[in-house]
């Protein structure tokens, strides 16, 4: 039986100090497409970028649920978190 693969919740903070959510596998090369500009179209121009939380989730389903929870969040919620 293999393992079923971690699925992470993570939030980057802009160059502008705006908060960024997204869902990844692995984290670190998602950072990096986001880096590059192939991330989302939010981060694209608000470089540099800094990884600053990541929750493990068990599912891709789970993950999503709680992006959307955080996304509703208020940015003191959100501060909490970190």
């Amino acid at each position: 039986m293999t393992a079923t693969p971690t699925w992470w919740v993570y939030l980057l903070r802009c160059g502008d100090g705006a908060l960024y959510c997204g869902i990844a596998l692995d984290v670190e090369a998602r950072l990096e497409q986001h880096r590059a500009g192939k991330g989302a179209k939010y981060t694209r121009g608000r470089g540099p970028l800094e990884l600053v939380y990541r929750e493990a989730c068990r599912s891709r389903p789970e993950a999503l649920r709680r992006e959307r929870a955080i996304k509703r969040m208020r940015r003191s919620a959100k501060a909490a978190l970190l």
